[in-house]
């Protein structure tokens, strides 16, 4: 089965049962995909198929044949990081950490769809990966800068004011 990881073209034989998440973490090696729930609920196996956001724990390795992945392992330009991760490290969005791979590579996933245009849409549209930590608002911070631009999402983060003990969408 052809298959081209990170830039990386792969010829891979794995078995039908075998899953996406299955292949990235066991067979490859690339250990930044999380299993967090392996049910299709948290966010964190999230990778990019030919650009678009999947969860690597729901889909069979063998209904990916002939695409193109990108975990967060192939985000980064060499020694460049990716303005999102770059974005992440400067509003601090982590803490223990073992959510930001996928919440990278859904936000990479949110832009090439580019619905969002607004802060709370950059919420609504994360909303499906999920933060033990409760690191939300900085992610969405970083997401929108790099999404919607710098500047665009500050007035409206401005007006909104923060209430302690909720947990925004």
């Amino acid at each position: 089965m052809p298959l081209r990881i990170n830039g990386a073209e792969h010829a891979l034989e794995v078995e039908p049962w075998l899953t996406l998440l299955d292949l990235l973490r066991d067979r490859l090696g690339l250990t930044g995909t999380k299993k967090g729930c392996d049910h299709g609920q948290c966010g964190a196996c999230t990778v990019l198929v030919d650009g678009q956001r999947q969860l690597s724990c729901l889909s069979l390795a063998v209904m990916r044949d002939g695409c193109e992945l990108t975990t967060v392992e192939g985000l980064a330009q060499g020694e460049a990081l990716h303005p999102l991760q770059q974005a992440f490290m400067r509003h601090d969005a982590f803490q223990c950490g073992y959510c930001t791979p996928g919440q990278l590579c859904s936000a990479v996933g949110l832009m090439n769809e580019g619905e969002a245009r607004t802060l709370d849409e950059v919420r609504e549209l994360m909303s499906g990966n999920l933060c033990r930590c409760g690191a939300y608002v900085q992610i969405a911070q970083a997401v929108a800068e790099v999404a919607l631009g710098a500047g665009e999402h500050t007035s409206q983060r401005a007006r909104r004011p923060i209430v302690i003990g909720t947990v925004p969408a």
